[in-house]
């Protein structure tokens, strides 16, 4: 076994072993089709006042700008299926939320698996991402073999589903690529485009992030949501998932198995009565290391009001 053969063996068995459901590798290359989409989908203005997307162009599309010698570019996805469900009378939070913020378990998980690298091959130079940095996760995966990217916009694997967190280790190391994966299972369903309440999905794998409702619900930090967007929102508090609800490969989603993401009991249990009456005071102390901490106590009552009846 030559030596990028053993370090794929080696880099598969690691993910594994820390808890990653999925491990896929590509060739570190500068992403050039993936640059022209971006540029044509900022011109638009559907990054909304999502301006971060402008930043740090040349470092989404080339892995080496981010660690410099780069050949390697390793996708890890990790489930965050619940299986539990939130009371009828809760506001709808996205699922990816129920648990810990998984920025702090997976990062935790990438630095542990760079240590572990270092240890087992020697000095290598590499950095792990986690939505948090100018990284095209999606694009990786596909190139890593692990899915397609659906019309709604996520990576969808064949065997599960949608329900994944993205995150990326790119690397010196030289490590035997995967093939892409080459064929796209959505055919002529449009289930995700026609369940979509405010648009957002559009034709030809196009998202229009300033429509989201995890957009306005989460990224969007003004006072008000737009009033045309009143009634549009179906309950969602926090996040959106709508489009993953109705996609038919998600029939295969199961639960995962990370005791990190264990639902908050409150995100499950609480009316949206009982969020009204929640103060700052406690929301800090219950959502400290939650995903909800990201539109803060503020940003949840301004949702709160917008999605109750009048």
């Amino acid at each position: 076994m030559n030596a990028p053969d053993k370090n794929k063996f080696f880099i598969k068995n690691t993910a594994a072993r820390l808890g990653f459901d999925y491990c896929g590798i590509a060739k570190a290359v500068r992403l050039d089709d993936d640059a022209v989409r971006l540029e044509n989908w900022l011109s638009k203005n559907m990054n909304g006042a999502m301006h971060y997307m402008e930043n740090y162009f040349d470092l989404r599309v080339d892995p080496t700008k981010l660690v410099p010698g780069a050949r390697s570019v390793i996708t890890l996805l990790k489930n965050y299926f619940p299986s539990e469900h939130q009371k009828e009378a809760s506001p709808k939070i996205s699922r990816y939320a129920y648990g810990k913020d998984y920025h702090y378990v997976i990062r935790e998980k990438l630095n542990e698996f760079l240590a572990v690298i270092r240890e087992e091959i020697g000095e290598v130079a590499g950095r792990g991402f986690v939505d948090s940095a100018p990284v095209l996760e999606k694009s990786w995966a596909e190139r890593s073999g692990l899915g397609w990217v659906g019309k709604n916009g996520t990576l969808i694997t064949k065997q599960n589903g949608s329900f994944f967190f993205i995150a990326t280790l790119i690397t010196d190391l030289d490590i035997d690529p995967d093939d892409p994966f080459a064929k796209d299972y959505c055919g002529t369903c449009t289930r995700c485009i026609d369940a979509c309440p405010t648009n957002a999905i559009l034709p030809g794998k196009v998202i229009d992030g300033s429509k989201c409702i995890s957009y306005f619900t989460i990224e969007l930090k003004e006072e008000l949501i737009p009033e045309e967007m009143k009634g549009k929102f179906e309950g969602w508090m926090f996040g959106c998932d709508i489009c993953q609800e109705v996609c038919p490969w998600n029939r295969f989603s199961k639960p995962h198995n990370e005791p990190e993401f264990t639902p908050i009991p409150e995100i499950l249990d609480l009316t949206t009565q009982e969020w009204q009456a929640m103060t700052e005071e406690t929301f800090r102390k219950l959502f400290k290391k939650s995903a909800l901490s990201r539109s803060k106590w503020k940003g949840i009552q301004r949702n709160l009001r917008f999605i109750s009846p009048e």
